[in-house]
């Protein structure tokens, strides 16, 4: 069994303390663009266990919670990532600051607005896409179960490649090589 000081020290994570990945670091991808796939910041708190290839997994302060990952997702006023699916787990929001739209379905055309506390758990293939509509920086508590918590999981309709390849093919290219899928048809 565990002691108490070995759990304190392994099994607790202080927001003030989490690691911010910026949606823009490590790449030249311009803003607008990056907004296009990720919230502008993401601070994680449990990573899944094992090896997961995903941006967040490693910086995570505490590994493995029964196939549960949970991470913060931070969006300034006006911005969250378009519409896509993950195609084996569960994605849970709740909001924590902020009012965020969520628009669902296979053309993101049903919306749902959450406020304070609110929270919304979408399920495997179906499609969702988020956005601030604060005056506030707007703040999810994002939780993922079930499946495989790697970019192969999240896939993206036409609508979303479009919207990059209209910015610039270079940048599809980008995130085809992050490993993320994106329909070339309806």
């Amino acid at each position: 069994m565990t002691d108490l000081k070995q759990i304190s020290a392994e099994r607790v994570s202080r927001f003030s303390e989490l690691a911010t990945i910026d949606a823009q670091s490590n790449n030249d991808i311009p803003l607008d663009v990056c907004d296009i796939i990720y919230s502008r910041k993401l601070r994680p708190v449990i990573g899944a266990e094992g090896d997961v290839d995903t941006p967040f997994n490693g910086e995570a302060p505490i590994k493995g919670a029964g196939g549960m990952t949970i991470l913060y997702a931070q969006c300034p006023p006006g911005t969250g990532p378009s519409l896509h699916n993950h195609r084996q787990t569960y994605e849970t929001f709740t909001v924590m600051q902020g009012r965020f739209e969520f628009m669902l379905g296979a053309h993101g055309k049903e919306a749902v607005t959450l406020g304070l506390f609110d929270t919304i758990s979408v399920p495997p293939g179906y499609y969702r896409a988020f956005k601030n509509i604060s005056d506030e920086e707007g703040i999810l508590q994002v939780i993922i179960t079930g499946g495989v918590h790697d970019m192969n999981d999240i896939y993206f309709p036409k609508k979303t490649r479009d919207e990059i390849v209209a910015k610039g093919p270079q940048y599809l290219d980008y995130f085809q090589r992050a490993n993320m899928c994106f329909s070339t048809t309806e």
